[in-house]
This record gives C-alpha cells, sequence and structure tokens, in this order.
C-alpha cells in the first residue's frame, strides 16, 4: 500500500514539474515572439473565434500563428471574445515588457 503511495506522489511531482515547465517555456520563448504585432495577433485572434472563414483570400500564416496563441493561452469557459481579447493585450503587455 505504502509503494502505491509512493508512486503516484512521484507521478504526481513529475507532472507539476512538467506542466511548470511548460508554463515557463511558453511566457519566456514562445510568446514573446508576439511582441512585434501585438494588436495584429489580437485582432486575428477574434476573427479566428467569431468568423467561419476568417482568413478569405489573405494569407493563411498569420491566422496558423494566432492559433497557436489561442493554444498557448486557452479561453477561459464562459468567457466572452472580447474580454478574452483584453486578457490577452494584458499577457503579452506584461511578457513583452
Amino acid at each position: 500500500m505504502h509503494r502505491i503511495i509512493i508512486v503516484f506522489a512521484v507521478a504526481g511531482a513529475v507532472m507539476l514539474l512538467a506542466f511548470a515547465y511548460a508554463q515557463q517555456y511558453a511566457d519566456n520563448s514562445a510568446i514573446p515572439r508576439y511582441c512585434a504585432d501585438r494588436e495584429g495577433v489580437i485582432e486575428r485572434v477574434g476573427l479566428i473565434l467569431t468568423s467561419s472563414e476568417p482568413v478569405g483570400s489573405k494569407s493563411r500564416r498569420p491566422f496558423i500563428v494566432a492559433a497557436k496563441l489561442i493554444f498557448l493561452i486557452p479561453r477561459s469557459e464562459g468567457e466572452t471574445v472580447l474580454a478574452y481579447q483584453e486578457r490577452l493585450r494584458e499577457h503579452l503587455l506584461q511578457v513583452c515588457r
């Protein structure tokens, strides 16, 4: 019985460390890439979340980059698009200082 508890404790600690490392990587490596065009990315995020065809005839690459930001900073349950965009704006302001 004690071995099972130890195994679960170690597995839990490893998972917590992995999540902490992933968050640190996102904040220090992945998210600063969005600093050059913060408002453009936030606008494209809004288009992705509200339009069935956000790209239209434009280049897809900027929208793929914006979609990656949605993955890195997920939208909270019940959060409106405008509130989510404002939270993204605040987060990018903190990271891009």
